[in-house]
């Protein structure tokens, strides 16, 4: 990928690759899941020519960082940690950096806002928005009772279930079947039928992910295993208990956000009436827009990249 740099920063205990390219102020690419520091590969190349820094790592447990071994080693704090300690690392003259998120990663940015507001100079996120801790809504028992046990939160859940699961349709198909879900409904992951339709063909691969780029996840997911990656889900409910002293808590970044109308995110309960309602302008006061794509899907910055680089690139211009 076109000189883009690669190097492993000790960071929080862990080994992290980070991707990086460009000179200049520095944006802290976060990822998603099933994902990697790849996903921003359209973003570091677009971002890094416009004068930026572009920094993509891979998270804790993805690609080529380390995976530790317990499921309590992928909380919030974990999270954040890792990052601080890689922007001082890497960037120890910017008190502040431009964060950047996407499905995971934007759930992880908007934790890293929260907790050390510091060191955010403007966040772009996508595809997720900041979802205040309420006392009333344990996650995984409010998803489960409104989606059912077949819900993919839900089926996350339990260790060694998914991955076996996963294992024997082919590890490296299951990761490209998620990254081709482009559909607006909830995914669910019924045994014996895990993605709806028959797997004896190619995955029907979306028009942004090309061959090599396929092989580039399939390959990677296969050469870890997919279980660090689940362990993300696996600590919703732990992270919503960390989260408790926030409770009521704003995030006083500014903010930028921007997700597609096709994304499943996009069509759970309520979800709607929280982004255009007032409710996320009121958890998050410097929101400066709320963009929704039309014809959109979940892989927002991978399907759109020239039209998402733009939007962040004029965003950010602002804070120079």
């Amino acid at each position: 990928m076109e000189r883009i740099q690669h190097k492993t920063v000790r960071v929080n205990g862990i080994n992290m690759h980070l991707a990086e390219k460009g000179e200049g102020p520095v944006i802290l690419f976060l990822h998603g899941f099933p994902e990697l520091w790849y996903s921003w590969r359209h973003q570091i190349n677009g971002l890094a020519s416009l004068g930026y820094r572009a920094l993509a790592p891979d998270l804790r447990g993805y690609g080529e960082t380390d995976a530790p071994a317990s499921i309590a080693s992928y909380t919030c704090f974990h999270m954040v940690g890792d990052l601080i300690a890689l922007l001082d690392a890497v960037a120890p003259d910017q008190e502040k950096v431009f964060v950047v998120g996407h499905d995971w990663g934007a759930i992880i940015a908007w934790y890293l806002c929260l907790f050390r507001p510091d060191r955010v100079k403007a966040l772009f996120n996508l595809s997720v928005p900041f979802i205040p801790y309420n006392p009333r809504f344990k996650p995984v028992e409010t998803w489960t009772a409104y989606f059912g046990n077949d819900h993919y939160i839900a089926r996350f859940q339990e260790p060694g279930v998914m991955e076996s699961e996963f294992e024997e349709i082919g590890l490296g198909r299951a990761v490209l079947e998620l990254l081709s879900y482009r559909v607006p409904d909830p995914l669910y992951l019924p045994k014996g039928n895990l993605f709806g339709h028959p797997l004896d063909g190619p995955v029907d691969l979306p028009p942004w992910l090309s061959s090599q780029d396929a092989n580039y996840y399939a390959t990677q997911f296969e050469k870890t295993g997919i279980t660090p990656a689940l362990n993300y889900y696996r600590n919703f409910d732990r992270n919503w208990e960390l989260s408790a002293p926030w409770s009521g808590s704003q995030i006083k970044v500014p903010v930028k956000f921007v997700m597609g109308d096709l994304d499943l995110v996009y069509t759970m309960p309520g979800m709607k009436e929280y982004i255009h309602n007032g409710g996320f302008k009121r958890d998050v006061p410097f929101l400066e827009e709320a963009v929704v794509m039309k014809g959109v899907t979940h892989w927002i910055n991978q399907e759109k990249p020239d039209d998402i680089n733009k939007q962040m690139f004029d965003f950010f211009s602002k804070f120079h």
